[in-house]
């Protein structure tokens, strides 16, 4: 096969550490997601903004006993997304929310200071920076990342009809519907860079979010037990099937997960300035997520989180996007060292270390408000995000 030119090195080179997973990983570069963009397609020809909303609210709400008057691609989508894989154990996923709750706070870190800068600086860089409103869209995208993290490890989130379950199918459909506006704009070329938002990057992304993003905590200082830990992975590969990975490439537990990320980040071409773009506007707009809006302490903060983030992904991916200067004093040991210390705390004094752990979790449910009362799933009308209607 002859892969996107923009892969080719990089393809050769994750073709010597596992050739078949290199294979399929390049394979569904130029492979989209037919079922989603089936629907997207017939909605966006069809309905307002308003209408698509509505039709897709509705489905969700009702998915056991579909309105009649649906959309048909709609109505054989919410179908196939009806009941769980037969894989799915519902008691490996509880332990993976005991480890979830119980971590909250580390998980938050390794996901802004790692998994999504590590994310962002792969090609899936692109369609966010081409779409525009960068600094908006960071926020907004730490945001809906933190809320679709925190209700797929609630209990029973990730089942459907749960919040979970929701989230994951709206994202997938706001990616369908991006790739279609991409498809379309001048700047992308297909024989360059495959499609916009494609099956490859899903993985890429759902295996940053999963075993990557775990060995991050673990560089914080998170106890996850093995059991958690999978089970946290385990949840992750149910969302992977919600947003749309192939089973062709989908991993199975927490090694095929560290495996696939590290070998899917070969495949990828190293960061460009759409990756050096979307990476900083992350680290810049998480003060603000945390409430932190004031000028000197926005900018104090910011450096702190580059200094963490540094010392998570790496010297050589932090030049790359062109991060600050590394600090002399680190960083990254003494926020171990604090969540070393809430353990003995949890493990000495359980009813003090359940509060604190409490705390920290409402925190995150704070911060990951989008500020509405129930789910938008109006879809992008533009491929310039300034010019489409409300989504």
């Amino acid at each position: 096969m002859k892969p996107p030119s923009v892969y080719v090195a990089g393809y050769n080179a994750a073709c010597r550490v596992d050739y078949d997973f290199a294979v399929r990983y390049i394979g569904h570069t130029v492979i989209g997601d037919p079922a989603a963009d089936e629907v997207v397609a017939e909605l966006m020809a069809r309905h307002t903004s308003a209408d698509v909303h509505t039709a897709i609210g509705r489905a969700l709400d009702n998915y056991r006993n579909l309105p009649n008057d649906l959309p048909e691609s709609l109505r054989a989508f919410v179908t196939q997304q009806v009941d769980a894989p037969e894989w799915f154990d519902g008691s490996l996923a509880h332990a993976g929310t005991r480890g979830f709750l119980r971590n909250s706070d580390m998980v938050l870190g390794a996901l802004v200071g790692g998994a999504i800068i590590e994310g962002f600086a792969t090609l899936i860089s692109k369609p966010f920076r081409v779409r525009g409103r960068i600094l908006d869209n960071g926020v907004r995208r730490l945001k809906q990342n933190l809320l679709q993290l925190v209700e797929q490890y609630m209990p029973g989130g990730i089942l459907p009809g749960g919040d979970g379950w929701k989230l994951s199918i709206r994202i997938r459909l706001v990616h369908a519907a991006a790739r279609r506006l991409l498809q379309e704009a001048s700047e992308w070329d297909e024989e360059m860079y495959g499609l916009p938002i494609n099956a490859a990057q899903m993985l890429l992304g759902s295996s940053a979010f999963s075993g990557r993003l775990m060995q991050h905590v673990q560089n914080l200082g998170g106890d996850f037990s093995d059991e958690e830990r999978e089970g946290y992975v385990h949840v992750w590969r149910y969302t992977g099937t919600l947003l749309g990975v192939p089973k062709e490439i989908l991993f199975t537990d927490y090694a095929s997960s560290v495996r696939a990320f590290k070998v899917a980040s070969l495949c990828e071409p190293p960061p460009d300035e759409d990756a050096v773009i979307m990476a900083n506007s992350i680290v810049n707009s998480a003060p603000i997520v945390l409430g932190v809006t004031e000028s000197e302490k926005r900018r104090s903060m910011a450096a702190y989180i580059y200094q963490v983030s540094r010392e998570l992904i790496g010297d050589h991916l932090a030049d790359a996007l062109e991060y600050p200067p590394t600090r002399r004093r680190k960083e990254l040991w003494l926020l171990r060292l604090r969540n070393q210390g809430d353990q003995l705390l949890r493990r000495y004094a359980p009813s003090l270390g359940k509060r604190r752990s409490q705390s920290r979790l409402m925190q995150m449910l704070d911060v990951s408000d989008l500020g509405q009362s129930g789910h938008s799933y109006a879809l992008p009308t533009t491929v310039y995000d300034e010019d489409s209607a409300r989504w």
